[in-house]
């Protein structure tokens, strides 16, 4: 059965987009190496999908917030290339 302390764990949401993402980093590897019990692997992939859930969220809050004003000055959607030049930073 898994503790409390992992239930609680896969309650809570991460302070940053960043935690979310190492934590999510951390999940994959333990998760890969095939070392945990089966209630920890039900655990942590519970977290895992929380987390992926958060980032997704936070990446759709930032995509809608990226605009630019056009000749017009109506705010438009960042241009596809645009985006995929800031997809490498």
């Amino acid at each position: 059965m898994p503790s409390a302390k992992h239930s609680r764990q896969a309650e809570t949401a991460p302070a940053s987009y960043e935690q979310a993402v190492a934590e999510l980093e951390q999940i994959v590897q333990a998760m890969e190496t095939g070392q945990l019990s089966l209630d920890d692997t039900l655990a942590a992939y519970k977290r895992g999908n929380l987390l992926l859930n958060y980032c997704r969220g936070k990446l759709q809050a930032v995509e809608q917030q990226v605009q630019v004003l056009d000749s017009a000055q109506q705010l438009q959607p960042l241009p596809a290339q645009i985006e995929a030049q800031t997809d490498g930073d």
